[in-house]
């Protein structure tokens, strides 16, 4: 909310007074300064502004300082202003503005037609729906339980507006009792569905089917999130999983997937906290222990030791031993640091994104 400011009063009644009190009449002052008698006439009158020059002249003359005149012009200048109701408007606006862009990167939602209003009344009015607050100088609670991978800074607001519209999905979705075994079970068997890479748009008909929404909100441009995990309504028994879809390839954004299912199983996603993984390296246990619970369910069984020379036979003999897409392999590999990621193997490696945006 904006501070009433307390009436000022022109610095030209401060001049009068302190020209009184040494019984100097306006002529007197102006030979002081060596300025024409009129520039002390509109100073007074409030016709000409003091300077940074005017004031350092007057205050030598008067034994203040330049500041205290400075000030005194400052004040004036503001209190005037904040009575004008067209400017009082205009700083409304611009408080309000920031205040949406610290909510959601707003010129982005505008462009991704996820803001629609008119007005600037308007979208504020929709990211309050969106947030699902009062009004908007609310702290959405959602995000209170917000915990980002890489430390305890809080989500950006790029972030914030992605989580927001994972969670307006997730509330349109229904879903079975939740079935925490039946979600380990299908973690398990994730791997082996999705070697039919098409397999992945029925992912959240599968989800649903052990209580957990499923859902994919493309990412935002500088979110760096790949996905996230937290309870709806903070209710353990309503856990969701969003993906933003970072990544593109079978086994980057299924390695996500699977990365989210162990936060839920191994309990790290409860009621004040939610789980955002961001594309950055975390030597965090909880982290850790997620990675390797994925990992284990990505390569049922894991990989042999690869040979010095890995070759495209290799991967695919292992792919069909093990009943998985070969570029699970690839990334395997790759993650291990066995391949280079600029690997000419994993030129045509199947991407998800057709999948993902069937989800809605």
């Amino acid at each position: 909310m904006a501070t009433e400011l307390a009436e000022a009063f022109p610095p030209g009644d401060f001049l009068t007074e302190e020209l009184e009190a040494r019984h100097w009449s306006q002529n007197d002052f102006a030979q002081i300064l060596g300025r024409p008698a009129q520039f002390v006439s509109e100073i007074i009158s409030g016709k000409k502004e003091i300077t940074r020059e005017s004031a350092a002249q007057i205050g030598a003359a008067l034994g203040t300082g330049p500041e205290y005149w400075l000030n005194l012009q400052n004040a004036y200048l503001l209190w005037n202003q904040s009575q004008s109701d067209t400017i009082r408007q205009e700083l409304d606006d611009v408080r309000l503005r920031a205040r949406m862009n610290e909510l959601a990167p707003v010129s982005l939602m505008r462009k991704r037609g996820l803001l629609t209003g008119r007005t600037l009344a308007d979208q504020a009015a929709e990211l309050v729906e969106l947030f699902q607050i009062s009004d908007i100088e609310d702290t959405p609670r959602f995000l209170a339980a917000a915990r980002r991978s890489n430390g305890d800074e809080e989500p950006t607001p790029t972030q914030k507006a992605w989580l927001a519209c994972a969670r307006k999905h997730a509330q349109k979705i229904s879903v079975s009792a939740f079935d925490p075994a039946g979600l380990e079970q299908l973690a398990g068997q994730l791997s082996r569905l999705l070697a039919d890479p098409s397999a992945f748009s029925t992912l959240p008909a599968k989800f649903a089917a052990v209580g957990v929404r499923l859902v994919y909100v493309e990412a935002f441009p500088g979110s760096k999130l790949n996905g996230a995990s937290f309870l709806l309504d903070g209710d353990a028994d309503q856990p969701v999983i969003a993906l933003s879809g970072r990544g593109r390839r079978l086994d980057m954004v299924l390695f996500t997937l699977l990365h989210e299912v162990a936060h839920i199983i191994l309990g790290h996603v409860s009621s004040d906290r939610l789980v955002i993984d961001e594309d950055s390296s975390d030597d965090k246990p909880s982290e850790k222990a997620a990675d390797e619970k994925a990992g284990a369910w990505q390569i049922p069984g894991g990989l042999p030791k690869p040979p010095p020379a890995v070759r495209k036979g290799w991967i695919d003999s292992n792919a069909t031993r093990i009943g998985v897409h070969p570029v699970l392999i690839l990334g395997r590999l790759q993650k291990d640091k066995a391949l280079d990621y600029r690997t000419a193997l994993a030129k045509g490696a199947p991407t998800v994104t057709t999948y993902l945006e069937q989800w809605a």
